[in-house]
């Protein structure tokens, strides 16, 4: 009889979250190796919105979905964490309910080894949450945790996850070694392996999935002072284009999806030779999908002949990199865009056939040393352009070069996660903070409708 395992994704625990593609691309991977191994997987997702056991109703706040598979998860409030007891905002668990998750981990008998994956680092409570309870069910069962959190903070996380076993998998191949740490650990190898499942992230493991999630390649050549990328995935790869076109087509014909996020970091990089050859073949064979940024597309990257192969495929949710506009501020944050490019870009992107409307640009918020007027003046030269902007708040990420500036910066120690939350922004000055309402305001002025104008955008992704 082959080992049975339990993959987890845990509950985020936070003051907002919004699901824009947010599935757990990651783990749907290990299942998909682990299958093909022998094992016996079962996949319990904490943010599965389509649960069919939330039908029966509970305290949770019920999600509102939107267009192209995006939304709200399942909401219940919960009381926020000791560090975070000042802070005057609601504080959430988001995802199925408790009990749900209790009853779901008692239905699988006798686990070999349960792994759990973790995202953002401050939302470590729901993983602590999620390990104790399995530990409540099945006490004498090893749990292994993997994921960004055990990556970035392994010293928080082997002290209070309440894991056995932190596994720093950084990218595709090394969950190739995760059968041999669960030997290790006294758990057999299957007898045998099987082509019955598909090599591609395992899907079919979630309830009613609206759409997929597919990274076309791993890492990013770029090196942004506030971006934890190369320390994650240090090497920079792309996998071929057939390979990322079959697992496109099986899904469109397995789960009759019609949206695809791409999860790379740098989709366009080497375009001509990677995403050009596969824009054509998606435009022919698979003229019926919408695709989506999320992660934001380099700005320097869009060439005429990208924009217009990115309109022709169908790519809706065109998300733009730009950060700042200040020239003195990027010196020392990153080197992705230069004098013109942005400008050049949007233009490039709006005689495709973009509407204004349809080109979001992320703009940071938040930065150490950064000014309230910078944002400002990001924010009207994303306007200048013929664009739309999107505040993202910045998050200070451990083991990236803009780190020790945050820690020197901030009134909270960030060595604690919880106060790496970019719903903080921990490292403004509460002035700073004070005005922020003004820049949400502004942004959302610059989005609005203008007349004659149709179609609207969808946001940013909370990272």
């Amino acid at each position: 009889m082959s080992p049975t395992l339990i993959l987890i994704n845990p509950w985020i625990t936070d003051f907002a979250a919004y699901d824009l593609w947010s599935v757990p691309l990651g783990l749907l991977s290990l299942a998909a190796t682990l299958r093909r191994r022998g094992y016996d997987v079962h996949l319990i997702d904490c943010l599965d919105v389509h649960h069919p056991g939330m039908e029966r109703g509970g305290k949770a706040v019920p999600p509102v979905r939107r267009a192209y598979g995006t939304g709200k998860f399942w909401r219940t409030e919960i009381r926020r964490p000791e560090p975070l007891a000042s802070v005057s905002r609601p504080y959430s668990r988001y995802g199925i309910s408790r009990h749900l998750f209790v009853e779901s981990i008692e239905s699988i008998r006798k686990p070999a080894a349960v792994l759990f994956t973790s995202l953002m680092t401050y939302w470590y409570p729901g993983l602590q949450e999620a390990v104790s309870l399995v530990r409540s069910v099945h006490p004498d069962v090893p749990i292994l945790l993997g994921g960004i959190y055990a990556r970035l903070c392994s010293d928080h996380a082997a002290t209070y996850s309440g894991a056995d076993r932190i596994v720093p998998a950084r990218s595709g191949a090394d969950l190739e070694t995760v059968p041999g740490l669960l030997e290790e650990m006294g758990i057999p190898l299957p007898s045998r392996r099987t082509a019955e499942f598909p090599p591609y992230p395992a899907f079919d493991l979630l309830h009613r999935p609206e759409s997929i999630s597919v990274a076309t390649s791993t890492g990013c050549p770029y090196r942004c002072a506030y971006c934890a990328s190369p320390f994650l995935q240090p090497s920079f790869t792309q996998r071929p284009v057939s390979s990322v076109l079959e697992e496109i087509l099986h899904w469109r014909s397995r789960l009759s999806i019609r949206d695809v996020a791409f999860y790379d970091d740098a989709l366009l990089i080497g375009a001509k030779e990677h995403v050009h050859p596969l824009m054509e073949a998606l435009s022919e064979q698979a003229p019926d999908l919408r695709y989506h940024t999320p992660n934001a597309l380099h700005i320097r990257e869009i060439t005429a002949s990208t924009a217009r192969l990115l309109y022709c495929a169908g790519f809706r949710t065109i998300r733009l990199g730009l950060e700042t506009s200040d020239t003195g501020l990027r010196k020392g944050m990153d080197r992705k865009v230069g004098e013109g490019d942005f400008e050049r870009a949007v233009e490039r992107l709006r005689s495709a056939g973009y509407g204004r409307r349809e080109i979001g640009v992320y703009v940071m918020m938040g930065l150490p040393g950064q000014s309230v007027e910078s944002v400002e003046r990001t924010l009207c030269a994303v306007e200048r352009a013929g664009a739309v902007p999107y505040l993202a708040e910045y998050s200070p990420i451990p083991h990236t070069p803009l780190w020790q500036k945050a820690v020197r910066t901030s009134k909270w120690d960030l060595r604690e996660p919880l106060f790496q939350n970019n719903t903080l922004i921990p490292c403004w000055d509460d002035e700073k903070r004070a005005r922020v309402p003004g820049l949400r305001t502004m942004a959302r002025a610059v989005r609005r409708p203008r007349r004659g104008e149709g179609g609207g955008s969808l946001g940013r992704p909370r990272h």
